[in-house]
């Protein structure tokens, strides 16, 4: 937790919420190709 607390003051909350948000949104991406590529078969 300490790291987390350090990379947001260093970069700035923002940059640290939009890190975040990009990880959520891979990995819903991930699960879509993954339905998609299913119902291909």
């Amino acid at each position: 937790m300490e790291i987390i607390m350090q990379f947001i003051q260093e970069v700035g909350f923002p940059i640290f919420v939009s890190f975040y948000l990009m990880h959520r949104v891979e990995t819903k991406l991930t699960m879509i190709h993954e339905a998609l590529i299913s119902l291909r078969t």
